[in-house]
């Protein structure tokens, strides 16, 4: 009989160690170790997807490739953030908050797509009779989904192995155990082994694999940070349980662009698309207040407006607070630094608060230009027009960067009405657009002489 020993295995990296340890070595996380029992090596079927195939070199070149087999979700939006469906043998990880919407929305998609392929739902953490009372409360189309209560990752795939669906839900993987892995459901261990196996029977069997995953309180996944490396896409929900709108953002996608988008409405009938979210954030109001500017997003593959505001205000505070939602926290503090000192805006004794508005998280470089135009306009109490929009880079020199998308943001700012954008002088258009006012900067002295 194999000795049993107690090693202690980092929740961050996945790190081991023979003794618990404040700060791990590898990753700098501190007090992520945790104890587990260690257990007998595996047989090397259990390695890997491909550890029973025979290892062969081939060229490149030589591989018969076609265009990846996609299947539509039967939600647009969703569709949009994958890159045009899911893929046959894909592996998507969806993360998110609790009742963000995850089991909502794949309950939706397994509606749909059994229609025309065979799916099963695993559910770990519901009753069989909850999941029907979700679909009937919904009111999907629930003939066809096969579900499955169960979390011993042997059983399921012995399962999946005589049904062959062609999709496959797992919510959620930090329920799922592994037998022959000596440690508690959730675990470093476990969430790996019984992942790996998942993974591997998708990729043998052509089977797509949708991972529920739970978060952390900083709100990153939960578990090691090599199950995002094992799955071909990795989405995120964004939005607050106040809000009705959720946004499905894609932080890794094989198949896709990066960064996509899709934004829904929870209702009582479960996620409705949102097929045109730039109206949705630019719900503004019909007076003209400073502080106030639209900006022209670009997020995964398409262009989206989006209201930033801000509020300089006197402090009464020893320390003035700088804060942001849905921005950047530390790009604030280097736009003040810039503003300063190439636009002599002093806003150090002052309160500076800056919101994206309707709860979207915005993280690319091109919010920089709408955060220092709403910041003059609020410092200065000057009105920004209405029919005004803008996007850009800063530098720390001043000067206005371009961003990708320049042109495509364009169009999608004179699609909804807007007739003067100021962007950075490199993404000025080689020809005009009809109706639209391009005023290209180059640096904020430029900015500063063309607001109003």
């Amino acid at each position: 009989m194999a000795k049993v020993k107690t090693i202690y295995v980092c929740s961050e990296c996945g790190a081991k160690s023979t003794k618990w340890m404040g700060q791990c070595a590898d990753c700098h996380a501190w007090n992520s170790f945790q104890e587990e029992v260690s257990a007998p090596a595996l047989s090397t079927k259990h390695q890997g997807y491909a550890g029973e195939q025979k290892a062969t070199l081939q060229s490149l070149k030589t591989i018969d490739f076609s265009e990846e087999l996609r299947y539509t979700t039967g939600l647009n939006e969703l569709d949009h953030v994958l890159g045009g469906g899911l893929v046959a043998g894909a592996v998507v990880l969806v993360g998110g908050d609790p009742g963000v919407g995850k089991s909502t929305i794949l309950l939706q998609c397994m509606a749909n797509v059994s229609q025309n392929m065979p799916a099963i739902y695993v559910s770990g953490e519901e009753s069989l009779q909850q999941i029907a009372m979700r679909a009937n409360r919904l009111g999907v189309h629930s003939d066809k989904i096969q579900v499955l209560a169960q979390t011993q990752v042997e059983l399921i795939l012995e399962i999946a192995r005589q049904q062959r669906p062609k999709i496959m839900v797992i919510d959620s993987i930090q329920t799922i155990f592994c037998q022959e892995v000596q440690s508690a459901p959730g675990s470093v261990s476990q969430v790996r082994e019984s992942a790996a196996r998942l993974v591997r029977y998708a990729k043998e069997n052509n089977t797509t694999l949708l991972l529920v995953g739970h978060v952390t309180k900083e709100g990153a996944l939960a578990g090691p940070r090599v199950l995002e490396h094992m799955v071909d896409a990795v989405l995120y929900f964004e939005g607050q349980k106040d809000n009705r709108f959720r946004a499905v953002r894609a932080v890794k996608n094989r198949f896709g662009a990066v960064n996509a988008l899709g934004v829904f409405a929870m209702t009582d009938k479960g996620l409705k698309e949102v097929s045109n979210p730039s109206a949705i954030f630019l719900t503004r109001d019909n007076r003209a207040q400073s502080g106030s500017v639209v900006m022209v997003a670009w997020e995964g593959s398409r262009a989206l407006l989006v209201e930033v505001q801000a509020l300089v205000s006197e402090s009464y505070s020893e320390s003035p607070r700088r804060v942001t939602l849905g921005l950047e926290q530390n790009r604030l503090a280097m736009l003040l630094a810039v503003l300063y000192r190439h636009a002599k805006i002093t806003a150090g004794a002052n309160d500076v608060f800056v919101n994206a508005v309707g709860g979207l998280r915005l993280t690319e470089t091109g919010a920089d230009l709408a955060m220092v135009v709403a910041m003059i306009s609020s410092f200065k109490d000057r009105v920004i027009p209405h029919d005004w929009a803008v996007f850009g880079e800063v530098g720390l020199s001043g000067e206005v960067r371009p961003v990708q998308g320049g042109l495509e943001r364009l169009n999608e700012a004179k699609k909804h009405g807007f007739t003067t954008v100021i962007v950075p002088k490199s993404n000025q258009p080689t020809t005009a657009i009809k109706g639209l006012h391009v005023i290209a900067v180059s640096h904020l002295s430029e900015l500063l002489q063309s607001l109003p």
